[in-house]
Parts: structure tokens; sequence; C-alpha cells
């Protein structure tokens, strides 16, 4: 989906939970960021779509189409297409993610296939699931569902597997699903005849760490991803060969002290230089230099809100999702990779995720 921008501003689209899913948002709605200032406005000719639990977000590659985890015990996906007056509207009714709590997202590149994480449930393990996607865009059959198998040291957290993203690798070889619960990234190749996924390798993480996402650099030769029971950025060499992970080094997500602090989204700039992860509890988002393979802290900015969760890139900004206090950010970055503090926020009650249309 190409990025629209107007005089009006850029158009994003927001992701929050809804009372259905325990929080107070709309569902899907729609703001305008000022990529001069970084305002951000909501944008009152888009009516909110009422879509249950919208937690994580994804566009089609070609099509006017966006898709959206229902991240409840039921467990769904649902699409919403934009009309030719910009109006989004569902396509189609929401479709079984195949587990529960499905937590994250995305398409695969040529566009037939949606996958699907599961975050699962004290009954339910972890999961990644594949549907078909229409000519249309419209979510068709569940062809697949791979279910993760483990567990961790940490007590109330880690007692069984939880996906929590998945991605496909920069060459289109592989798919990878992180498990927050069992330490590890487990990687699968996708037959795009069928739809189905054959598990190739495992990737093991310090015990634990608690991967919950993954960002490549540019070149896909690094990963770094956001650890959020060990409270580190990690620095890990990638083998596209393989599809597996090896780390190489590690740092704290934040220098404050004496507080529990969960990194939440994580995002590489396309230059390669920087890396920046959300803080929930120390309520920033940190900036670290790529050196070689290390990562070297910059600096904290206020997140513009509370438990700042979701986190994108929009225009030479960080758009930051807070959940807790219903804010939406914008943070400019500036040359240095260093973050501005956020101007006035959107208001948006339990937003989580935020999305570029």
């Amino acid at each position: 989906m190409p990025t629209r921008s107007s005089a009006d501003g850029i158009l994003v689209l927001t992701g929050s939970y809804t009372p259905d899913s325990g929080g107070e948002g709309a569902g899907l709605a729609a703001v305008r960021l000022d990529p001069e200032n970084g305002s951000l406005t909501p944008d009152s000719s888009l009516p909110p779509v009422p879509v249950s639990g919208a937690s994580f977000l994804a566009a089609h590659p070609s099509l006017d189409v966006v898709y959206s985890t229902n991240e409840n015990e039921s467990g769904a996906v649902s699409a919403v297409a934009r009309q030719s007056d910009g109006v989004l509207v569902p396509l189609g009714d929401p479709v079984g993610s195949g587990g529960a709590n499905p937590c994250h997202l995305s398409v695969h590149p040529g566009g037939q296939w949606l996958l699907t994480a599961n975050y699962g449930s004290d009954t339910t393990p972890g999961s990644v699931a594949v549907h078909r996607l229409d000519a249309d865009g419209r979510v068709s059959g569940l062809t697949d569902v791979a279910i993760h198998e483990g567990s961790g040291p940490v007590v109330g957290r880690q007692e069984g597997t939880h996906a929590h993203q998945v991605l496909v690798d920069p060459a289109g070889r592989f798919v990878l699903a992180t498990d927050l619960g069992a330490d590890a990234v487990f990687t699968y190749r996708l037959d795009t005849r069928t739809g189905t996924l054959e598990q190739t390798a495992v990737s093991r993480f310090r015990a634990g760490s608690g991967p919950r996402h993954l960002a490549f650099s540019p070149g896909g030769e690094l990963v770094f991803s956001a650890d959020e029971l060990s409270s580190t950025v990690t620095c890990h060499r990638y083998d596209a060969d393989t599809g597996t992970l090896t780390e190489i080094s590690s740092v704290p997500a934040t220098e404050a002290k004496d507080i529990t602090n969960q990194p939440g989204g994580i995002v590489a700039s396309p230059c390669g230089r920087f890396v920046w992860v959300t803080n929930r509890g120390a309520e920033t988002v940190a900036a670290f230099r790529v050196t070689g393979t290390s990562l070297q802290p910059i600096g904290e900015a206020p997140s513009g809100g509370a438990w700042p969760r979701g986190l994108n890139l929009a225009a030479g900004h960080l758009l930051v999702a807070n959940q807790h206090s219903g804010t939406l950010a914008a943070l400019r970055i500036l040359d240095t990779g260093a973050l501005e503090q956020p101007g006035p926020a959107a208001a948006l009650p339990s937003v989580v995720c935020a999305l570029v249309l």
C-alpha cells in the first residue's frame, strides 16, 4: 500500500484495544501527521472502524487493504479496504486466527498469504497461522497452524509458548516467529503453493530473555531483538542460508534504575545506523547507534505518555502508541539518531499501534 500524503498531512491508521478486549478504544481510527512540526490530528472525515482488539496492523503490499489482529481468547483476523473516497470499510467478516490472542501479523511479499502470531493463553500454546488471501485481499481459508513447543525460567510468563511476532526475512526465503515463552525464534519455509509451513530451525536465546520483536538491518546481515523479560536489546548475526540468528552483543534497553521495564516495539533506521526501542516502565524511547556489531546508547526521550508499545517510522518521526495514557505521539529523529521530545499528542484511548497509509 503506497504512502498517501496531502496538504492535510500524512494519513496514519491506529489500532486500539476495545471494550470487549479489555480496553477503551474504538478499534481502528485515522489521524493526520504534519511532517513539519510533528503534530497529530484526528481525521474526522474518516470514521472509526469497530475492530475488536486491534493490537497490530499490516498493509497489503499492492492493494488498498489493511489487516488487523482481533486480540482475544477466541482469536480472529480482520481485513479492511480503503474505498476511492478514502473511507475504510470491513472486507468480509473476521476469520478465526487458528489460536488464542493473536498479537502480530504480516503479509507475505507476494501478497497471497497472511501470517499471524497467536500469543496463546494459559491453556492454548503459542502458534503461527497462515491464511490465503483472495485477489481482492479478502482473508479466506486457514491453510496451516504451526504450534510452538517450549518454556522458560520466568515464573508467570514462560510456563508455555507465546508467539509474539511473525515476519518474512528480507530475502523472502524464511518466515521467522519470535516466542517470548520459549526464549526462541522459530524458522519456517512457507510453501507458496499450498500455504503450509515447514519448520527448518530454532534459534535459542538467553534463558529468561523473552524475545518480543525483531528488526532487520537494511542489508539483512544483522537482526536486533527487543527482549521483554530481560529488558535488553540484542544484536544477532543473521544467516540468510539457514534463517538462524546468533547473538553477538547485548545492552540494557534503558538507563533507568530500580524499575521494572519491558521493551516493546523496535525499529531500525533505513540507513542502518540507528535502532530505537520503546520502554514500558521507563516510559521512554531509547536510541542506539549501530557500531559494527554492537549497540551504543545515544539517549532516551519521553514517549509522550505511559506504557509506550507500538513504534513506527513516519516522515522523519517515530510514531509512539502509549497504551495506558491513550496517546499517540510523534518524536522527531535528529541527524545524530537522538530524538526530540514529542509535542502535543493525539488522544486515542487504549492505542497500541500505528500504521502509515
